[in-house]
C-alpha cells in the first residue's frame, strides 16, 4: 500500500489546496472528503446546520473505503476536516498507517477568508462550531496556515513517511 495522507482542520483553512498541491508534489492523487458527503449532509450544512455525529460515521467510512482502495495505485492525499479525535481514530481504524497533517489556524483569519469564498456550501455561520468542536491532534504534522501554499507543503514534505509500510510477517510454521 502506498502512504495515505490526510490534511485536517476547519473549513476555510486550505485542505483542498494544500491537499491538491501536496498530491502534486508526491505525484499521487487527491480527494476532496467533501465530495464524499451524502446530499443530505451537504443539505443540511447549507441550511447552517452542523452535523451531528450520526451523520458523520456513513461519510467517513466511505471515505475510508475510497482511500483504502485508492491508494493501491498511488500515494492518496486527501482533505477532511476531522475535528474530533473521535473521527480521527475512526479514520485510522479504516485506513492503514495513516499520517495526518493538521493546518492550525486562527479563528480571525479564517473568518476573513470564509468571508470573501464564493460558492461554498459551507456558511461562514458555522465557523463558531467548527472551534467549538475542534479537538486539536496530538499525533500530527503541525504547520501554521499563514504562509503561501508552497510553504506549507515544503515544511510538512520532509516530516511525512513516504515509503509503503512493510507487509505484516507471516506467522511461523
Amino acid at each position: 500500500m502506498k502512504p495515505a495522507i490526510m490534511i485536517m482542520g476547519v473549513s476555510g483553512c486550505g485542505k483542498s489546496s494544500v491537499g491538491a498541491a501536496l498530491a502534486a508534489a508526491l505525484g499521487g492523487a487527491f480527494l476532496d472528503g467533501d465530495d464524499y458527503h451524502p446530499q443530505s449532509n451537504v443539505d443540511h450544512m447549507v441550511a447552517g446546520q452542523p452535523l451531528t455525529d450520526a451523520m458523520r460515521w456513513p461519510w467517513l467510512d466511505r471515505l475510508a473505503a475510497v482511500v483504502t482502495e485508492r491508494r493501491g495505485q498511488d500515494v492518496t492525499v486527501f482533505a477532511c476536516s476531522a475535528l474530533k479525535r473521535s473521527y480521527r481514530d475512526h479514520l485510522r481504524a479504516g485506513i492503514a498507517d495513516l499520517q495526518i497533517v493538521y493546518l492550525d489556524a486562527p479563528q480571525a483569519l479564517i473568518a476573513a477568508r470564509l468571508g470573501r469564498r464564493q460558492g461554498h456550501f459551507m456558511p461562514p455561520a458555522l465557523l463558531a462550531s467548527q472551534y467549538a468542536a475542534l479537538e486539536p491532534p496530538l499525533r500530527a504534522i503541525l504547520v501554521s496556515v499563514d504562509q503561501p501554499i508552497a510553504g506549507i507543503v515544503a515544511a510538512v514534505t520532509p516530516r511525512l513517511s513516504l515509503t509503503e509500510p512493510a507487509p505484516p510477517a507471516s506467522p511461523l510454521p
